[in-house]
């Protein structure tokens, strides 16, 4: 058994990825973020649709066409497969925890 609030560093320099389940068709992940965003780089634009639920704290999503998606606590948000977007904010008092499915 494990919990998916646990080992969160009280400090976070950089935001952490870690694969939770991973099938042939199905990838489940836990990101821990506090205030960071998104490379400057560019846009993600994945070949796996995504669905994601803030488990805690929160993150704006922006799509390439200017949308804005706020997701606090317990929102949850489905991206299609190849539709652009990037993590404009998170929040930098407390950890956010995101889960990702990748399907």
């Amino acid at each position: 058994m494990a919990n998916i609030f646990s080992n969160i560093p009280a400090e976070l320099a950089n935001e952490i990825f870690e694969d939770i389940l991973i099938t042939d068709k199905l990838r489940i992940e836990r990101i821990v973020s506090k205030g960071q965003t998104s490379p400057d780089t560019g846009w993600y634009d994945q070949s796996e649709n995504e669905w994601l639920i803030v488990l805690s704290g929160y993150g704006v999503i922006e799509y390439i066409n200017g949308d804005q998606v706020t997701l606090k606590q317990g929102d949850y948000l489905n991206i299609k497969a190849h539709e652009q977007h990037r993590v404009i904010a998170t929040s930098s008092d407390e950890a956010t925890v995101w889960l990702a499915v990748f399907y």
